[in-house]
């Protein structure tokens, strides 16, 4: 069983995340530290709340660099919600610059009338390059979401899934190399975010 870590900087949605896995057969363990999370094998990194506080926590925490390290070696990792965005090079919600371990930066939804922010409730994922975690011939997938901001990869290829947001297709699951993350709650998604986080856990069985 690969050993997975749950990365805990304090504003992540642990409990839900753990929880999800646990229904899976996969037991994740709590890392708070640079020594634990190097001793995990693959890692996850949640997240709610605003960007600049996440990054102060974490470069607190000595979870930065730590990363950084895991991620130039290959070893997988799963982003969510918060969790994805903190990936990029920076965010237009903040100053503080990302992990910038995935080129681009992330940018607000766009203001139309009627549609408030943040977006938030069930969507249908458009899919966009195949990857592990949406493959080719994927059903349909709706999938809940809550956030104010997107990713812009400076990879186009890198998006696997956008969601229309008022007529404007924006990312929702990015895959890039050992990097793969989600805009979206899976843990919150049903039995379709179930079966996104078991291709990850079968994709992670078969490395």
């Amino acid at each position: 069983m690969t050993r997975i870590g749950l990365i805990d900087y304090g504003m992540g949605n642990l409990h839900s995340v753990e929880r999800a896995f646990e229904r899976l057969g996969a037991d994740l363990e709590t890392v708070h530290d640079a020594a634990s999370l190097d001793a995990c094998e693959a890692l996850v990194l949640p997240g709610v709340g605003a960007f600049d506080p996440a990054m102060e926590r974490l470069r607190a925490a000595g979870l930065e660099q730590a990363l950084h390290r895991s991620c130039a070696s290959g070893r997988p990792l799963l982003g969510i919600c918060l969790g994805l965005q903190l990936l990029f090079e920076a965010s237009e919600e903040g100053r503080s610059e990302g992990l910038g371990l995935l080129a681009g930066r992330v940018k607000s939804l766009p203001r139309v009338p009627g549609h408030p922010l943040p977006h938030m409730g069930w969507a249908p994922l458009i899919p966009a390059t195949p990857s592990p975690l949406l493959p080719e011939a994927t059903p349909e997938a709706w999938v809940y979401f809550v956030h104010s901001f997107a990713a812009e990869p400076a990879d186009a290829a890198a998006t696997t899934a956008r969601v229309d947001y008022a007529g404007h297709p924006v990312s929702a699951a990015v895959w890039q190399g050992s990097i793969a993350a989600c805009q979206f709650h899976p843990e919150k998604s049903g039995p379709v975010g179930a079966a996104m986080l078991r291709r990850w856990l079968d994709w992670l069985a078969a490395l």
